[in-house]
Parts: C-alpha cells; structure tokens; sequence
C-alpha cells in the first residue's frame, strides 16, 4: 500500500474513534430526563464510646441560620441531644469551623465544652488540621459524622475519614444544606461512591446506640 495513502486511511479511522457521533447528548441536554435513584438504606447501628468519635461540623452563625439553611437551625437541637448522649458515655467529641468561623459563633446546641478540640478549614476537616493526629492519638476507629453543610463539609470529611481507614456513620437527620437535592445526592454519593461506599453506613440519630465505656 501506499505510505500516503495507509497514513490517510489511519488518520481517518483516529478522527472517527475521537470524533461523538452527531447529536450525542450531554447530561445537561438530558437534565430533565435523570429520575433519582430509590431511596438509600438507613441502618440502626452499635458503637463502643472507647474507639467511635462524634464528628460536630460547622454549626456556627454563618453557615447554619434561618435565612441560608433553616433545615440546619432545625437540627441544631437534635444534633445538640445526641451530643449530650455522646458525652455521657465517654466518647470524644471534635468540633469543627469553616475558614472564617470563630468558637463564640457556635450555636447554643452545638457548643463546645472546655477541651474538646476544634479544628478549622474549608470542606475537608483533615486538610491542613490535626484531626487526623487527634482521632489517632485517641485510638478512634469510627466516626460519626453531623453538620453542614452536607455536600461541603459532611461529603468531604466523610470521604477524608474513609480515605484514612476510618468507619463512618452518618446519621441524616444531623446531615443538612440548603436545598433538599443536596441532602438526597450527599446520602446517594455516601453510599455508591468508590471513596465512601465500603465504610459508610447511613442511620439516624435515634437509632445509634452507643456502648458506654
């Protein structure tokens, strides 16, 4: 064959494997087309206090209010009475701000007490933090993971804890963000996604017993 020819006949055939067929649709073009997936599974779940630790995320001022995310000031309270739980037996808690939030914002609920440690960055709570030296020097195996928002802080963190061998629970009624969407796709992703799917269990506060140490 030709050498011309046969590098014309091979650039043919790349540009037709490289090239989308006429018409292909994106997922925008397709946007109304996408039915949510069936509701994900919540489990009820045991924790001892000696290795599981309480994960408090972003309850402050400027990230949980009524005019931004009136679900998270709705959770507040819940969030604030499994704490009171956790505490009683033994379990460490670990707060956490976002880059711009300050202890004295904390809501009421959520507050810390004297010598829990906060840690304080953007979404992923281990990136640039000693939450990782913390939950290791506290021999933690399991977190359970609260806050908001859902699809920021609770995604992120979730996955850092999964990425780093850790067991995660996240219970959904102390999971919250500004629309409902974000909520449902946080839970989906939780439980389908490579980095999250083989650690993470999905319950509700109600549900969590905890062995007190």
């Amino acid at each position: 064959m030709n050498p011309s020819r046969f590098v014309f006949i091979a650039a043919a055939l790349l540009f037709l494997v490289h090239t989308p067929p006429a018409g292909a649709k994106t997922i925008v073009d397709q946007w109304a087309e996408v039915q949510p997936p069936a509701p994900v599974e919540l489990k009820p779940v045991t924790v001892d206090a000696k290795d599981t630790a309480l994960l408090v995320l972003d309850i402050e001022e400027r990230t949980c209010n009524t005019t931004s995310r009136p679900r998270c000031v709705e959770s507040a309270p819940r969030i604030g009475a499994f704490l009171a739980k956790a505490r009683a037996a033994g379990m460490p808690v670990v707060h956490s701000l976002t880059s711009k939030g300050t202890p004295d914002t904390i809501l009421p609920p959520a507050r810390p007490l004297p010598g829990e440690p906060i840690v304080q960055s953007s979404v992923d709570k281990f990136f640039n933090t000693e939450l990782g030296a913390i939950l290791e020097k506290l021999g933690v195996h399991t977190v359970i993971v609260t806050g908001t928002t859902a699809e920021g802080a609770v995604l992120h963190t979730a996955t850092g804890a999964s990425m780093r061998g850790l067991s995660v629970i996240v219970p959904v009624d102390g999971m919250s963000a500004g629309t409902l969407y974000a909520e449902q796709y946080t839970a989906w992703h939780l439980l389908n996604a490579p980095g999250t799917r083989a650690r993470t269990t999905l319950s509700t506060l109600d549900t969590i017993t905890i062995n007190a140490k």
